[in-house]
């Protein structure tokens, strides 16, 4: 084996052994987005409304209206909650950043427990729900979702509208009118270098948090998950090559966007 080789082989050998970490979005991010849910409410004429908040469920590129084809959010923060707190801009995080495989979120599922009920003149009634129990609240928004965005969805219930008191029977039922609103919440930056065959390291930073990758075999790179605002981007080749390590400032990042900033040449 000539010398070319051997260097050529070492390069390889050695990005494949730095470039197999936890912050290589490169890989991982392809094809899929990032989704978190809040739950608010406008303002109602009660004086509780609580709600027994046990899942959150999704359809993803299924536009059926079958009960086939539904996926858990893995909810993390379940619980009764009471809704007329949840005003004012006040919200509560239901799902933070699951991943799910973009195209188009079809549906939302809020599903309730049991445990929910209703505080009229200082006395609490029973919420019937008997259809959010068993197959949930269902919420149609066909939202486009790119790949490696996230965004962040809110389910902004209307008392007013959600609660109907029947005439003769004298129960209290619950039967939700829910506003789901969506808004990409993260952009990405991509680019290419070279040398080819060195191992490069990429960063940016908004002065609050750091987002890193390397370079695949090919020079290219992608950085994803940066909120909007203004980063410094550090390209810094494997020291072994003594390239010079570049600096980019102000490099713009949009909600759903890609800012692209070209091919970079390392010398």
């Amino acid at each position: 084996m000539n010398l070319f080789k051997k260097a050529t082989l070492l390069a390889l050998i050695t990005f494949f052994s730095f470039g197999c970490s936890d912050d290589d979005s490169t890989q991982d991010a392809q094809g899929k987005a990032k989704i978190s849910i809040k739950l608010m409410d406008a303002p109602g004429d009660f004086e509780h409304v609580y709600i027994d908040v046990v899942d959150v469920k999704i359809k993803v590129n299924d536009g059926s209206d079958g009960d086939e084809g539904w996926q858990s959010l893995k909810t993390i923060n379940t619980g009764v909650y009471d809704l007329l707190t949840l005003t004012g801009g006040v919200n509560v995080l239901l799902v933070d950043d699951f991943e799910v495989l973009a195209g188009t979120l079809n549906q939302i599922r809020l599903i309730l427990g049991d445990n929910n009920t209703v505080v009229i003149d200082g006395k609490t009634y029973p919420l019937k729900t008997p259809s959010a129990q068993q197959s949930g609240l269902k919420i149609k928004l066909n939202q486009t979702l790119l790949p490696n965005m996230a965004y962040t969805f809110l389910l902004d219930f209307d008392v007013d509208k959600s609660i109907v008191i029947a005439g003769n029977s004298g129960n209290i039922n619950l039967k939700p009118v829910i506003r789901a609103s969506a808004e990409a919440s993260t952009g990405t930056i991509s680019g290419s270098i070279l040398q080819l065959g060195v191992q490069t390291h990429i960063s940016a930073t908004n002065g609050v948090e750091e987002i890193t990758t390397y370079t695949d075999v090919e020079g290219n790179f992608l950085l994803v998950g940066l909120a909007p605002g203004n980063y410094t981007v550090n390209i810094t080749p494997d020291p072994t090559s003594n390239l010079t390590p570049s600096l980019l400032e102000n490099v713009v990042v949009s909600a759903e966007k890609d800012t692209a900033i070209g091919i970079i040449t390392m010398k």
